[in-house]
């Protein structure tokens, strides 16, 4: 082996390093229909959190209710787990997928 050469990283390093580029990865952010919020609540909650415009947040709402879920936001996980605790405790259900 060429002394110079330089090492392999440790396995833990390469590990650690696959997570970080999977965690940049987009992910989607999806809220899921229930019988307790308004149609009012959630359109609010999205122009809030996701900052979506008045419109998006209107037809994702109806995309919720209607197909059970919408993907509501796209990003990485890192980005997306405040908005989806927000969303949590604004008492909507939601997951990054």
């Amino acid at each position: 082996m060429n002394r110079f050469a330089h090492p392999l990283p440790e396995l833990e390093e390469v590990e650690i390093l696959l997570e970080e580029l999977l965690d940049q990865e987009d992910s989607d952010l999806v809220v899921f229909n229930d019988d307790v919020n308004t149609f009012d609540h959630v359109t609010q909650i999205l122009i809030k959190v996701c900052k979506h415009t008045p419109e998006q947040a209107e037809q994702c709402t109806l995309i919720i209710h209607y197909k059970g879920k919408c993907a509501v936001k796209k990003g990485s996980k890192i980005e997306l787990k405040p908005m989806c605790e927000a969303i949590l405790d604004a008492g909507i259900q939601a997951a990054i997928l």
